[in-house]
């Protein structure tokens, strides 16, 4: 193996969505890092089964407001 072309290798800190937490290998961060996850297995819908409509700035509004009239509900 060649030197000084890898990344640091350390233990970081992963936080799930409900508060838990587990330690894991990465190349992500500095050692003793944490990661917050904002979706993980325990809320994704692919995982739960539960849908949920997210508005991200207000394009489901405006969605909604401009095919109001085609009479589908």
């Amino acid at each position: 193996m060649q030197k000084d072309i890898h990344p640091d290798y350390h233990e970081i800190t992963v936080q799930m969505t409900d508060g838990s937490t587990f330690t894991t290998r990465s190349t992500w961060g500095k050692p003793g890092d944490v990661m917050k996850l904002d979706i993980d297995p325990k809320s994704h819908p692919a995982w739960t089964g539960v849908h949920r409509l997210l508005d991200a700035g207000g394009q489901l509004a405006k969605f909604n407001k401009r095919f109001s009239n085609f009479g589908i509900k």
